[in-house]
């Protein structure tokens, strides 16, 4: 018999699906599982006196099952929910882009106005990558590469904030010296 079952899995051998999903296939899965509409039929039967005390039973059940399994919400997962040393790096992150933002917006003229958008456009899409990576660590289940990757999007938008203060400021030197040699 063992051969039987050996034989059968030697002919189905890379025949089975061990691929992962895409990334969001559970969240889609659920999507179109709830937007089903489902039509149940009661059969019409004597009504007894056990069926309201039945109701009452599943319903506790139901609630002693709903409180004794809630897991936390983990839709809004970052560094901050990780950890208390990341929530306070997450918090030193957010200060330094609001500073370096509100220094970029204070810097904008004519002639940085082009190089600002672009910075800002840029800044959205390390944005977008930090929103991806929020769920990627919420369903990794805190992977240390997530953390490591949310830190670096971080850095980047510093960065990037920090190099196009400086192109400004080059580029305001420039004016200024040009506008000397001409006078």
């Amino acid at each position: 018999m063992s051969d039987k079952i050996d034989d059968l899995f030697k002919n189905l051998d890379n025949q089975f699906d061990v691929e992962v999903p895409n990334f969001g296939h559970q969240q889609r899965f659920l999507d179109k599982l709830n937007n089903q509409q489902i039509t149940v039929k009661v059969a019409s039967t004597k009504s007894s006196y056990w069926k309201p005390l039945l109701a009452v039973a599943a319903s506790i059940v139901l609630i002693l099952t709903i409180t004794f399994n809630l897991k936390p919400d983990t839709s809004d997962k970052d560094l901050a929910s990780v950890s208390p040393e990341l929530a306070e790096t997450q918090t030193f992150f957010a200060n330094t882009i609001t500073f370096e933002l509100n220094k970029l917006n204070t810097e904008k003229s004519p002639e940085t106005e082009k190089l600002v958008n672009d910075a800002l456009l840029r800044l959205g899409q390390l944005e977008n990558e930090y929103k991806t990576l929020k769920l990627n660590l919420t369903e990794s289940g805190e992977d240390q590469r997530v953390i490591y990757a949310m830190i670096t999007n971080f850095q980047n938008r510093i960065d990037l904030l920090q190099s196009t203060l400086l192109q400004i400021e080059a580029i305001k030197t420039l004016k200024q010296n040009n506008y000397e040699t001409t006078l």
